[in-house]
């Protein structure tokens, strides 16, 4: 299709993000989406023309955005969603896919959440330069990972300053010291057995009140955060050494390489064997 281009990326990640696709289209009258749930995190900005956005709840009822060019929207992993073009003014878009250990956080810095999911920028011109950076990590899939990390990590941030609705700067200078503190803890000590007691007492806080402001910080529990850590660990070591599944389970904070088989597996779709096999980086010659 001439009016459609679409890059599919390695999983080689940097600190725990990765981009996975990303394309621009001119969609044709009416041309849909969906129902469909997403793994991963699904930001789509309108360029030009119209649609809408169906998003359907567990007990069944749906959520309807109408859209339009200046206008983005973000998909969370497990959400069902649809999205439709008009048929008198079909939208085109540029979309990302990505993930990262604290992509949650950085969404709710820019306002949006699986409550809002709808991006409104605070001028023009700030959205001009959103969409020029997801442009450029559409049409350069072959640039290095460093690059494309990098350009992430731009669109996250300008998605953040750009959002009419970003949340003001808090006062909350001591509260975002605790919450660093206890990611640089579980950073060095993941490795081992690590609970949530032990994390929040390293950081002089209650369990209760430690759980409740992390979630609130993140988008999600801090346990969580700790999977999604050591998993993260692992898909390195897979791809970048010829450790056995079963060693890297125990490096990673998993001494039952059952357990770890089975969290992987909830995360990624797949068994560790069967990731490391599709994403296995190509041996050199030395």
């Amino acid at each position: 299709m001439e009016n459609l281009t679409f890059s599919v990326f390695p999983n080689d990640g940097l600190l725990g993000y990765r981009l996975f696709q990303a394309g621009c289209e001119q969609c044709t009258p009416l041309h849909s989406f969906g129902p469909f749930i997403r793994n991963h995190y699904l930001f789509h900005y309108i360029i030009s023309g119209r649609g809408f956005l169906e998003i359907t709840e567990a007990d069944g009822s749906i959520r309807h955005y109408d859209l339009e060019a200046g206008q983005g929207f973000i998909i969370y992993p497990g959400q069902i969603t649809t999205y439709s073009a008009d048929q008198g003014q079909p939208w085109k878009y540029v979309w990302l896919e990505f993930d990262g250990l604290r992509t949650a956080k950085h969404l709710n810095d820019a306002g949006l959440g699986t409550a809002q999911p709808v991006y409104q920028p605070k001028s023009l011109e700030q959205a001009d330069h959103l969409r020029d950076i997801m442009l450029y990590i559409a049409g350069h899939s072959k640039a290095s990972t460093l690059r494309l990390i990098g350009y992430l990590f731009l669109f996250l941030d300008e998605l953040v300053q750009s959002s009419a609705i970003q949340k003001p700067p808090h006062e909350e200078r001591l509260r975002d010291f605790y919450i660093q503190e206890a990611i640089s803890y579980m950073e060095m000590n993941y490795a081992r057995e690590l609970t949530i007691e032990e994390i929040a007492s390293a950081c002089q806080l209650n369990r209760s009140y430690f759980s409740k402001l992390f979630r609130q910080k993140e988008g999600y529990p801090p346990q969580e955060f700790l999977i999604r850590l050591r998993l993260s660990k692992a898909t390195e070591l897979m791809m970048t050494t010829e450790m056995s599944i079963n060693d890297i389970s125990v490096c990673c904070g998993y001494p039952n390489p059952v357990h770890f088989s089975r969290a992987f597996k909830q995360r990624y779709g797949m068994s560790p064997r069967e990731w490391r096999c599709k994403n296995a980086l190509p041996k050199q010659d030395i």
